[in-house]
């Protein structure tokens, strides 16, 4: 089953969608994972080819309960996009974050954000400064946010943004405090604060962010002195695995990771002892 609703960021609806499992699933007092997806620059909660719209529907199905939500000035959410940076972004997860740990049938010692492109430096940012966030599934992220979306609008973009105060992208009105939010945050830096378990997946054929990054990203999670971190590579995926055999071997991957809690629970204590 799922559902639309909104919920509210400093006088905004955020739109979203939350998916529960199977009834079965529901059952009694058990409590639920929670997955919680955050989409890409000027993307939205469906995503490109239906990328998260399938996803949760699959997660859901595994037993996890999933909510998807528009950016401010994204899809279905009020606001305007480019007025909102990196900052208001990590914050508008935590408003998600707050009405999704107020429903009592949610597991708080199993919370996960996940995060596509931007999104993932977003879910790695918030991971940091919320320790209600346990782990981080993170596909295709952004390593360097602003040359990355520098490298995507084009240095045009950006200059007429500086002069003029506003520049327009796809429709989306881009101001000059969004490149800043984004010039201010470097997610390889803040990696070592995360002490989760974390789980990446690129794809090799990614024209858009270097599926480079997520080898580098891998070796900075290890150097923590807590919480684990394991990676997949999708051969010849694209940055939105857009074919039907990448969004599967993507999804099998996630869910699997997903799925794996307990046992990597067990490995860890084992591990320490």
């Amino acid at each position: 089953m799922e559902r639309s609703l909104t919920i509210k960021y400093e006088g905004l609806a955020l739109a979203a969608t939350i998916h529960y499992p199977p009834k079965e699933e529901c059952r009694g007092d058990r409590k639920l994972p929670l997955v919680i997806i955050n989409h890409g620059f000027v993307g939205n909660r469906i995503g490109v080819d239906r990328l998260f719209v399938l996803a949760a529907r699959e997660f859901a199905n595994q037993g996890n309960l999933v909510i998807r939500f528009d950016f401010a000035g994204c899809g279905e959410s009020e606001g305007v996009y480019g007025e909102h940076g990196l900052d208001s972004m990590i914050e508008q997860t935590r408003a998600v974050l707050d009405y999704a740990l107020g429903l009592d049938i949610v597991d708080p010692m199993r919370v996960t954000l996940l995060g596509h492109s931007l999104g993932g430096a977003v879910a790695l940012l918030t991971g940091v400064r919320d320790r209600r966030v346990k782990s981080l599934a993170l596909w295709s992220p952004v390593g360097y946010p602003f040359n990355d979306i520098l490298r995507i609008v084009g240095r045009k973009t950006y200059d007429e943004a500086v002069t003029r105060g506003s520049s327009d992208y796809l429709g989306y009105a881009i101001t000059p405090a969004f490149f800043d939010a984004l010039m201010k945050h470097q997610p390889f830096q803040e990696t070592q604060k995360f002490p989760g378990d974390v789980f990446l997946v690129h794809g090799t054929g990614d024209e858009t962010i270097p599926v480079d990054y997520t080898f580098l990203l891998e070796k900075t999670f290890w150097l923590r002195g807590e919480g684990r971190c394991e990676k997949a590579i999708v051969f010849q995926a694209d940055h939105t695995y857009s074919q039907g055999e990448h969004k599967k071997e993507l999804f099998k991957a996630t869910a699997d990771w997903l799925g794996g809690f307990e046992q990597r629970q067990r490995d860890w204590q084992h591990w320490s002892i």
